[in-house]
């Protein structure tokens, strides 16, 4: 029974014993009433209190009945937790609303024992469908055989595990919130309790990646590929080294990389030190890395955001894409049956990454990352950025590179930058200068424009209308005989116009794409239509594209492709292309994957190509364990027919108790956290020799995996390094009103391949308590409203109360220490009142475990005499 007994508590603690005696003696009549009244109910069920667990969600307490090892849900609490819409008849007979979609009706019927859901009935034998003063409490099984939610109930542990097969509305609202909570971040508003920097340490090996793929063809000799990265935090900077061997090739020093980074967001000079094999921007064509070292003054933290751009490409398809600013997650969207995705990027002041995460429809998920350009570099007014660049590059001609470039924001509308690139390969105009610029003529058309000194012309411009239709123009001009870039165009044009529509359930996104490279004697057209739109879950892609070379070789086709999901485990992608010229279809190919077990999959795909007259065929097998990703394929062209096994993971050292936390995906160049919370009895933030560790403190965390140790501590793993996470606690899995947390968000910034330790001390306050009495002719009567300022050694005041309607108040959240209880004088001065002695009483908070209480600190007031 839950009555909110723990504040009813609070709210009697210290009105004497006898009080104290009268509730107990209620609460357990209460209790034994209701005891009764189910026994007679339902004699055969235990009515207990168990801890449900819904993955991405978190955790409740939920009432429940249990059965012959057998448990009974509260279907109106589990909705509510999961935010699923629900409403109880009045005649508390019944239980109606929707599953996630609105047309999703469903209705628990408890009169006629049955679930109507999607206008199927489901008979429940009355044994399972039972009704308990208004709790309507549904076997578990229920729930995963029609709403998917699969149900996991442990005796030993008396908890329920729950698996989702949809997006639940929890999720999704958790996942607005923190999109919501990021973006505020990028604008800078985010506002914490205390902030944690970075740990310069000497040395720390902590993370570590590998993977093997192994490749076996009838006819050919078998290759392996052995990769292995390993990471380490030297003289404060991040070091990786990755190692790459192929059974078929010598060890080459070409394919190994090393690197090493180092930040330092609060030096004013410098804020990144790289050195190390690096791929860095240039305008000459570089196709190998370099070997060499960069310095910049672009910190690493978040930037305010001004406005947004449009980005969109291709991915697989079904696949769900993440979109990361400076590593913060800042929207996702499911491609669609072609594997198109568009998104909004907040333009951020400054050079930041923008990254793409790309994860599977079945749970699986990959490390590949994209690193998108925009074609606009605003600053804030009057500050100035630069980047160095030096080295030597590492295959061919190995010649010198330098590259230094400054950005200045002129005001707020207008920035601009000028450099100077050098390559000694070249043969002339082996020094660059270049200027470019970056402007707002309104707040919906940016332009910028670039001009490289014996290389090229640049400029792009992007108009937005209120409609959301967005218009890009590009156009490149080359000057004529130059060798940085490797193209012999001498023009290039783009027009891209896109726009979303979004009705209801109906999604549409359009975009229309004009390109044209001029060379010496000719020019290449192409346009492509492409028509993305999901219905009803169904997503489908139409482009067509068309290639021109002069007017009469044209060649236009159309793709065409769905996404269709049967059964809620077995995907269907089907496509087609159509050749206009030649009224054939060129390719036609369907893909189906399903679900195995928990983290199985299975998939088959083949495609047939009419222009060459080949086929593909393929069938494959994939599981995720929590370690590794492990994958079997076989493939058959023609005749010949290959295996493919892969297998990849990682693992982060924890040295604070010697263990190995093991992870499917990338841990290089990321860190962890270590939470150590203890009970801080004296409340001096310090743990002391008598103060025990806290293992049940609710934490939550804007990213990162979550794993509970056996030392009581708790590790985050698996987040960005250089990046501030913000960890927000709270007090509700505390037994003890007495027992809080002061500084409930932390902001933490994480150090690159190891885990960073973070104390959190949880004060044992106090709390005290007494009556305001009114004095008048037929005696003392409590008086409400009336204010109680807690004032402590140093004549500061700390807290603040109002009496209640029967004069009693009570201030929990004292911290061990002399205090004074005093009426506030001005309240007093404009009531006309006083007290009978000094309006104020000191009392002593004692230092103890299970915190103090002080009561009886009463106050009688006495009108003014006339």
């Amino acid at each position: 029974m839950k009555l909110h007994t723990q504040n009813i508590t609070q709210y009697y603690r210290g009105r004497g014993m006898f009080t104290k005696c009268y509730i107990l003696v209620f609460f357990s009549l209460l209790m034994l009433s209701s005891q009764s009244v189910f026994s007679q109910t339902s004699p055969d069920y235990d009515e207990i209190s168990i801890t449900c667990n819904v993955q991405r969600i978190g955790s409740i307490e939920l009432t429940a009945l249990i059965y012959k090892d057998q448990c009974y849900l509260p279907v109106k609490e589990l909705f509510d937790f999961l935010k699923i819409k629900n409403r109880l008849s009045v005649t508390e007979d019944s239980i109606t609303g929707s599953f996630i979609q609105p047309e999703a009706y469903y209705v628990f019927d408890k009169k006629y024992s049955r679930i109507n859901y999607r206008n199927i009935v489901y008979d429940i034998p009355e044994k399972d469908f039972i009704n308990v003063e208004s709790n309507f409490y549904v076997k578990s099984i229920y729930f995963g055989n029609i709403f998917g939610l699969d149900c996991q109930f442990n005796f030993r542990s008396l908890s329920v595990s729950i698996s989702s097969k949809y997006e639940l509305p929890a999720i999704k609202e958790m996942q607005i919130e923190l999109m919501r909570k990021n973006v505020i971040k990028l604008k800078g508003e985010k506002k914490v309790d205390t902030t944690i920097g970075r740990d310069y340490s000497l040395f720390n090996l902590g993370t570590a990646d590998w993977s093997v793929i192994s490749n076996q063809t009838k006819g050919s000799t078998a290759s392996t590929r052995v990769n292995i990265a390993l990471g380490a935090n030297v003289a404060g900077g991040e070091t990786d080294v990755y190692l790459n061997y192929n059974s078929q090739e010598s060890l080459s020093k070409s394919r190994q990389f090393y690197r090493w980074k180092y930040v330092n967001n609060n030096n004013p000079v410098i804020k990144q030190v790289i050195a190390g094999k690096m791929f860095m921007q240039s305008t000459a064509s570089i196709f190998s890395p370099l070997i060499g070292v960069q310095f910049n003054n672009t910190p690493t933290t978040y930037r305010r955001s001004f406005g947004s751009y449009i980005l969109s490409n291709n991915t697989e398809p079904g696949w769900m894409v993440e979109l990361y600013v400076n590593n913060i997650l800042v929207n996702y969207m499911q491609a669609d049956a072609s594997g198109f995705y568009s998104f909004e990027v907040p333009l951020v002041y400054g050079n930041s990454v923008v990254k793409l995460r790309f994860f599977g429809p079945w749970g699986e998920e990959r490390t590949r990352e994209e690193n998108i350009n925009i074609p606009f570099n605003f600053l804030p007014e009057k500050q100035f950025e630069y980047n160095l660049t030096a080295g030597m590059v590492s295959e061919h001609n190995k010649g010198i590179f330098t590259r230094l470039v400054g950005n200045y924001g002129l005001n707020k509308r207008v920035t601009v930058g000028a450099g100077l690139e050098y390559l000694s390969s070249l043969r002339s105009h082996k020094a660059m200068p270049f200027l470019n610029a970056s402007v707002r003529l309104s707040s919906n058309i940016l332009l910028s424009a670039e001009h490289i000194n014996g290389v090229l012309n640049k400029g792009v411009i992007n108009y937005r209308l209120p409609s959301n239709l967005q218009i890009e123009a590009n156009y490149v001009r080359y000057v004529k005989g130059q060798e940085a870039i490797r193209v012999n165009f001498i023009s290039e044009k783009k027009l891209m116009v896109s726009m979303p529509y979004k009705h209801n359930k109906f999604t549409l996104f359009s975009r229309f794409t004009y390109a044209q490279i001029t060379i010496p004697k000719s020019k290449y057209t192409t346009t492509e239509l492409l028509l993305s739109t999901n219905f009803k879950g169904i997503s489908s892609n139409l482009t067509t594209n068309a290639f021109i070379n002069d007017p009469q070789n044209i060649f236009i086709y159309s793709n065409l492709s769905f996404t269709i999901r049967l059964n809620t485990s077995l995907r269907i992608t089907p496509q087609i292309q159509y050749e206009y010229s030649t009224k054939k279809f060129g390719i036609l190919k369907c893909e189906m994957e399903k679900r195995l077990f928990q983290n199985g999959f299975i998939n088959a795909s083949y495609e047939h190509n009419s222009r060459n007259r080949e086929s593909y065929t393929s069938l494959g097998i994939r599981y995720n364990f929590s370690f590794a990703q492990t994958s079997f394929t076989i493939q058959q062209i023609k005749k010949t027919i290959s295996t493919v096994q892969t297998a990849r993971g990682s693992f982060m050292y924890n040295d604070q108790n010697n263990q190995l936390i093991f992870n499917n995906q990338t841990s290089i160049g990321k860190g962890g956290i270590i939470l150590k919370a203890y009970l801080d009895i004296n409340c001096n933030d310090k743990r002391d020799g008598n103060e025990p560790m806290l293992n049940n403190v609710n934490i939550h965390i804007n990213g990162g995996k979550l794993q509970m140790n056996m030392d009581t501590t708790i590790s985050i793993s698996n987040l960005e390094a250089n990046n501030s996470y913000n960890l927000e606690m709270d007090n509700s899995n505390f037994d003890n009103i007495a027992w809080q947390i002061k500084k409930k968000n932390i902001a933490v910034m994480i150090d690159p391949n190891k885990f960073k330790v973070v104390n959190i001390p949880v004060s044992v306050v106090g709390e005290v308590s007494g009556t305001i009495y009114l004095n008048n002719l037929s005696g003392n009567k409590g008086l409400s409203r009336v204010i109680v300022n807690i004032i402590n050694e140093k004549g500061k005041i700390v807290g603040r109360t109002l009496s209640e309607s029967d004069g009693y108040y009570s201030l929990l959240g004292l911290v061990p220490g002399k205090y004074t209880a005093q009426i506030d004088d001005e309240q007093l001065m404009r009531l006309k009142m006083s007290t009978q002695k000094d309006n104020k009483t000191t009392f002593i908070i004692k230092a103890n475990k299970d915190g103090d209480v002080v009561d009886g600190r009463d106050f009688i007031l006495f009108p003014y005499e006339k």
